[in-house]
Formats: structure tokens, sequence, C-alpha cells
């Protein structure tokens, strides 16, 4: 095992443990338990958390004066606990030992990401110079997923005599892992029992308070040497204390084997006792660890990227927590993309936007478990048409923050944590997230080829958005366009006009153009579906000639504000104040929450010109050049190369990076566009997580979008890779620090398709397939097609980064099809001569940037 599949902290630090919790965390895209040691409760260092997809529960709090309701992904009963202490022959029995007792003198974690294992090695030494070794290796199955377990062993160096270790079940957990939150109710679970069954499987069953979702939990705990237990249980617990004879040459073993069922699952049944059933008869330790890995096995094969270096090492751990939070079990669940992950409580794991960041590495993956998140979304249109209705539109109007209804559940007060103010939450404006539905949507169908999904559920989100957006446009004579006013950006920190009375800004750029991207797909899609689809649509949607006709002239005539010579990011940003940009980053050393910085001063936001996070800038993510200008041209505006470089540059000035989401647009918008510091944005989003650059936010939950984005970063930005109507587009990009990367997907239903970036030279190969041939056009311009079973090897030849949005970019790559000239064999013969790739040495002097 090589450290690139191996994650470790060499060193126990309270200050840094509960962001090894959450980097730590197992998980099989059901439920995750985060990696807190078993040995501990809940407490300002430690937070142990165990978490199902989809499973919510809604409290009302008291706060500043008002009652506030809020849905919360649920702490479910704790599975670890394992707590022990020495009992020397001869000698006074220890004290209980724990990662913080002032006996420990080594502490080693060790997460295997290809074996999906948590290992965490301990040693104790007491002040008679007597030795514990404690070794824990846990897992939560990926192959079954109600399974997770733990095994111990004790080894003693020096003495002689017994451990004492009492294995339990603690239902007594609230939601209390995030500071700002604690103000709020967070005890969701009630209705408590416990028992041990005459084999000695413990359990326990409670109930969420308002969802009632039931909850099943069991242990079956297991002791080599054998040994009986002591069995005690309080209303929310069990406890089993046993005495094991430990030497220095026969070590003890303690073995945790749990089972966790919900009323969620399906088929039903009684949680406990199914829960009871699957841990009785799961495995033994060693055949759960087996299967355990070759189901990882298989997922690393069909989600493989390939990144040499540090950087590999940093996207193999954001594939590994994304492949926990949504795996191939997620397809048969009712769940979103939940922000935080299945890693902790920040964000009360609701389903935002960033499943915009995460839906294109899962659709070139795993596309079946792409379509159940794209189902969730379908199963909630009704709450979004309800939406739309009360607010007095049409169509479908998405929340913000979805749970498990699908109602909004944005929160109407947040905390300032540097003012402790609870101030007015305005989010919910966030309406743009509609759009990334859509484009998820419209993405989807593109890169499967599912037509059954496309033409069904998919038509359906997508035309309902369209519908509204179409509804929500009014038209302004005095501007002689269409008009999206009172609404929010992706940059979040403008949530009103200086001194409005009414929240929400007008005319957020990115909000109006994919609003008219949205239109022009609908439109675009109602002509491409078969007849008797599309009449019933348009008869269930009511949507006749004329209401066509509108959406016609909207995605024609939404206004776009500019100033000063760039997009402007919503109508009046370019009369906002500067901020003095150097004189706040000399007077605090992070000013990535600068709205909280400024509402502490008794400022607002609102007055600058200083945005959270990409927001115009989005346009360039979401839109390759040419299509980003004729979606402009399309709304009557010009969009060349100079006004893009203009815009770019005038944002990067005034952006704070608040988001982690933030550096990976940028990193995107500059690595295609050529920008000389594209790397410094791409490091920082690979760095978010693991080095929590945001301060003290991961130990709450990784950010799976910013995880996901570095994965779609290196995919499909440095390469290019689209679906269109002509193919699949390859258009790479040079990234000295990135110079080789290699990834199979999935597309049109071909599985297994690999795309090999090495310096000068790319491959593309598919896999024999009773598919068809996969039609490649290369940076734009040239269009080949490569046949089942074969390899094509392409020269890149120098040439100038095309700059975002250019009409007539210089073409970045001069494509001829060739053998390779490097060391690896291709799989199979090559389509030009049919004869196998000679193998020379590599040339690595063509890595600089052109």
């Amino acid at each position: 095992m090589t450290s690139t599949w191996t994650w470790e902290y060499d060193a126990y630090d309270p200050k840094t443990e509960r962001l090894v919790e959450a980097l730590c965390t197992l998980g099989n895209g059901r439920f995750a338990t985060r990696g807190a040691a078993p040995e501990v409760s809940a407490d300002a260092v430690h937070y142990p958390g165990t978490y199902v997809a989809g499973c919510y529960d809604r409290l009302v709090s008291d706060l500043a004066g008002k009652q506030v309701e809020n849905e919360d992904m649920v702490n479910l009963p704790d599975w670890l606990p394992l707590r022990y202490r020495c009992l020397p022959d001869g000698a006074t029995p220890g004290d209980w030992l724990t990662p913080d007792a002032p006996e420990l003198r080594h502490y080693r974690v060790l997460l295997d990401l290809r074996a999906g294992t948590l290992t965490r090695r301990m040693e104790f030494r007491d002040g008679a110079g007597r030795r514990l070794g404690v070794t824990h290796v846990r897992l939560v199955h990926m192959g079954d997923p109600y399974l997770a377990a733990q095994r111990t062993t004790f080894r003693a160096y020096g003495w002689r005599g017994a451990i004492e270790v009492c294995s339990g079940l603690n239902g007594d957990v609230t939601n209390g892992g995030v500071e700002r939150y604690r103000d709020l109710d967070g005890r969701h679970l009630t209705g408590h029992s416990t028992g041990v069954e005459p084999d000695g499987v413990a359990w326990l069953s409670c109930r969420t308070s308002s969802s009632r979702i039931g909850i099943g939990l069991a242990v079956r705990t297991t002791t080599r040497p054998l040994a009986p237990s002591r069995i005690s249980c309080t209303p929310t617990g069990t406890l089993q204390t046993y005495r094991l004879r430990l030497t220095p040459d026969r070590p003890a073993t303690v073995v945790k084997t749990a089972a966790l069922r919900t009323s969620l699952d399906r088929p039903a049944g009684d949680p406990v006792s199914l829960a009871v059933e699957h841990a009785t008869r799961a495995p033994a330790f060693h055949m759960l660890l087996a299967s355990h890995r070759s189901a990882w096995e298989r997922l690393w094969t069909q989600g493989e990227l390939q990144v040499p270096g540090a950087e590999g090492r940093i996207l193999r751990l954001h594939l590994f927590h994304l492949l926990q939070t949504l795996s191939p079990h997620t397809a048969e669940l009712d769940a979103g993309v939940p922000a935080r992950g299945l890693h902790g409580e920040a964000y009360r794991g609701h389903v935002f936007w960033d499943e915009l960041f995460v839906m294109p590495y899962v659709t070139l993956h795993f596309p079946e478990v792409a379509r159940a998140l794209l189902m969730y979304r379908h199963r909630r249109l009704p709450a979004a048409r309800d939406a739309a209705r009360r607010a007095g539109g049409r169509g479908a109007m998405f929340p913000w923050q979805s749970g498990s209804s699908g109602h909004e559940e944005t929160q109407t007060l947040h905390l300032n944590p540097r003012s402790g103010r609870w101030l007015p939450d305005h989010s919910h404006l966030q309406r743009h997230v509609g759009s990334a539905i859509a484009l998820n949507v419209w993405r989807y169908g593109r890169t499967t080829g599912d037509l059954g999904f496309l033409h069904g559920p998919g038509a359906e989100l997508l035309l309902e958005i369209a519908r509204h957006w179409a509804g929500a446009a009014v038209f302004d004579e005095a501007y002689g366009r269409y008009r999206i006013r009172g609404v929010l950006g992706p940059d979040e920190y403008h949530d009103a006009y200086p001194d409005a009375d009414a929240p929400g800004i007008d005319d957020n750029a990115y909000t109006n153009v994919t609003a008219a991207w949205v239109l022009a797909r609908g439109l675009e899609l109602i002509g491409t579906l078969p007849a008797a689809r599309r009449e019933e649509l348009l008869g269930s949607l009511d949507l006749d000639r004329e209401a066509l006709d509108r959406w016609e002239d909207v995605s024609r005539r939404l206004y776009v504000p500019f100033h000063a010579g760039v997009i402007s990011q919503f109508e009046g940003y370019g009369d906002l104040d500067e901020l003095d940009w150097e004189a706040y980053s000399d007077r605090y050393s992070d000013i990535r929450r600068l709205d909280r910085i400024l509402e502490a001063e008794g400022d607002t936001v609102n007055r600058y010109q200083a945005s959270k996070q990409a927001d115009t800038l989005m346009l360039g993510y979401l839109f390759r050049p040419a299509e980003l200008q004729d979606l402009f041209a399309r709304l009557g505006y010009r969009l060349d190369d100079a006004l893009w470089r203009a815009t770019v540059a005038y944002y990067l000035r005034r952006t704070s990076h608040g988001s982690t989401l933030s550096s990976v647009v940028h990193g995107w918008v500059l690595a295609r566009g050529g920008g000389e510091d594209a790397w410094r944005y791409c490091k920082e989003a690979l760095l978010s997580d693991v080095s929590d650059i945001q301060g003290g936010t991961t130990g709450e939950g990784i950010h799976l979008g910013a995880m996901a984005g570095t994965l779609d970063l290196v995919e499909r930005g440095l390469t290019g890779l689209e679906a269109s109507a002509e193919g699949l587009r390859v258009d790479p990009v040079p990234l000295r620090e990135i110079p080789r990367l290699s990834f199979t997907f999935c597309y049109g239903g071909h599985h297994g398709i690999r795309i090999r970036v090495l310096p000068g030279r790319l491959a593309v190969s598919v896999p024999d397939s009773v598919h068809g041939p996969v039609p490649l056009v290369l940076s734009g311009e040239r269009q080949v097609t490569v046949e089942p079973g074969t390899q094509h090897w392409f020269h890149l030849a120098s040439g100038r980064p095309a700059r975002a949005a250019s009409a007539r970019r210089p073409s970045r790559a001069e494509w001829s099809r060739q053998d390779p000239d490097g060391p690896m064999r291709p799989a199979h013969r090559t389509a030009d001569s049919g004869t196998d790739a000679p193998r020379t040495p590599d040339r690595t002097d063509s890595r600089s940037r052109p």
C-alpha cells in the first residue's frame, strides 16, 4: 500500500480532532459514521455522529423572541462506544483510557482509501511502565448498505492481567455539532427502548420527533478470548462489560458488528427486528472486510481518475468522500446531494445547488446514481409547483434549501458569530437553483442518451422550470426588455440595495442569462419530443402557441446589465462604493467572510462592490466560449474576447472567496482561458478541506461541491470534455502542474471510454461494445470517430490558449492522428496502422505552457 492510497495523522491534537473526524468519516451512500474515536463522547473536542441519507426531522425553537422552525438531517444513535481499562495482576485497576488520557504516548490514524477502512493505533503507558497497545479497524460496509463493524485488538507490553471492556449503544444523542446552531433545539430522537437478546445482540429502538421515522440499531459484540458479559440497560442505551485475560504473547480482540435499519428502508418492516436479524446473521469480521474491499475495488474501477503526485493524492481523497456520500446504493434511495456530505451537521444536511458541481462527475461515472438524484428533484416537483403558485407565478420554483419534502427549508434567521447577532436571512431568493436543475437534466440526457428520462421526468422538470422563468420575467417599457427582479445571485453577499426596505436585487446577470438558456432549451426539447409525448406535455402544462411565443420572446429579450465595459453582476452594481481591500486585508487576517466583518462593524456589504464568490464568472464555468457568445447574441448583446477578459479581471479584484466553490470556478475559468493565476485557484480548491481554509468549517462536514468540483475541473475542465449534439467535444488546455491525467467514463451507452492526456499528446480509447462508434469533435473543429475496440492518439501542437467567449478564437491545438511516442502500450491496435504503438522514451520538454 503506497502513501497515495492512505491519509494519515501521526499525532493527537485536540484542536484539529473534529477535522480528522470529518475527513476520516466512513460511509456507503446510505449511511455514514464520523471518524471519532470509540472511547469518546460528544464534547468540545469530539463529535461522534452517524447519519442516514434522507433521514430528516423538524423542530421549532424559541430564538431572539421568535419561533423558528428548522429541518435537520438527524444525528442517529451511536454504535461506536467502547471503554476499557487495565486490570494488572496484583495492582490497582487503571483509569478508563481515551485519546485525552495523560497515559497516551503514541497515536496514529490511518485512512485507507483503497480498502475503505479507518485504523486508529494508540499506545498507553502508566507510571509503572506498563504499556497497552490498542488498534481499532473500522468499516462501513460498501457491499451491504446496512452494516458497519469495528475490530479492536489489545496488546500488553511488560505486564499480565486482564482488560475490562465495555461495549455500548448510545441513543442519548442530539444534533449539536455546529456551534452557531447551539441555541436551536437539537433533540430529534424520542421513544427510546433498549434490550439485549439471549444470544447477546444488543439493540436500541427510537424514532424521530416529528417525522416519526423509526430507527433500529443492533450490535453483536464478540470477544477473543471468549468471555461472559455483564449487561446493563438504560432507557437510552445498553452496556455489555467483559473481562478479558491479557498477556504479552496473547492479545485480546473485541469485534462490534452493527446493523442500522430505518422505516425509510424498502421493503418495509420493523426497523429493530430487521436490525437484530441483520446483526445476528452478519459474517465474521474478516469476511466482512474481504467483501467490503471487493466492493470498493469495483467502485474505484468505475470511478477511476489517475493524476500523479500530491495533487492526485488529494483528488483521490475527494473522490473517496464523494463515493461514500453518493454510491450505487444512492440509486435506491429518495435522497438528494447534501452540500456537506453525510459527514456532519453544517447546513443541516440540506440540498442546495451544489449538485451543479457534483452531477457532472457522477453522470460520467455512475449514470444510474445521477438519474436517481434527478428523480429526487422530480418527486418534489409538486412542492415546487405549489411554491410558484403561492408566489403568484407559474411552473416550478424549486427551493434554495431542500430536505425531505421539497418545501423551502432555508432558515429565516442566521447567526453572525462575530457580532453575536441573529440576522434576517434572505438567501431563499436564490431562484437560480432551478436553472441548475434544468442544466443537470440537459447534461444527463446529452451524456447518457437516456431518452426515456429526458422525454419523461426530465422534460417535466425542464419545462416547468422554463414556465417559471417565463412568468417571472416582466417586461419593462423603459428598458424595452424583460427583467427578473427581487432575487439573489450566487454571490449571496448582496441581498438588498443599500437602504432599501425590501430584500432582493434586480437583473442578476447569472440568473437572467441562465433563465434565457433554460427557455431556449425548453423550446428545443419540445421540438424533439415524439408527437404523442409533445401533445401530452403541452396539454398538461397548459402550453399553447401564445405561451411558447412568450418563451421565445423572453429568451431573446431578457435584460443583462453592463457597466464600465464589463458585465454587471446585477443592475446598479457599478454604482456601489469601492471597498478598501488593502485596508481590510491588513486589519483582518482573513476576509473571506467579509459580510460578517462589515456587519460586526455596523456596516453592510450591500454598500460595496464586493462579492463572496464567483457570480457573473459562473457563466464562464457553465458554458463554452462559443456557447456563451451565442447565448449573448441570442439576447441581442455582443460578447467578445476583450469584454470577457475585462469582466474576469474586474471580478477577480472584487471577490473575497468566502465559499469553497469560488476557487473551483475561478480555477476553471482561468485554466480554460489561459490565465496566469489558474493554478493558484486550482490549488486552493484542492486544499480547501484538507487544510480547512475556511477556518474550522470542515469539522462540521466536508464541502462536497468543492470536492466534486475539483474532480470535474480535471476531467472536463482540463480536457474540454463535453457531450454535445455533434458528439463528444474534446478541447484540452495545458496546465503545467497537472501535465498527465487519465480517466474512464460512460457516454451514450458505452462504459469504460478512456481519455489519457500526456504532454503534447492525447489518447481516446473505446472498449468493445455493441454500441456504435463514438463521434469526437476536436478543439471545436475537426470531427473524427473512434470505433469500439480501438484507441486513437492525437498530437497536440502548442497553440495560444483560447480566451473565453471569443467569437473567432485561435485553435488551441492542431490535431493529427498518430501513434504515441510514450511508454504506455495501447490496449487495442490503433485505427491508423493496425499495429501496436511503438514504445520509445517519453519526451517531457513540452510541459511548459504555450
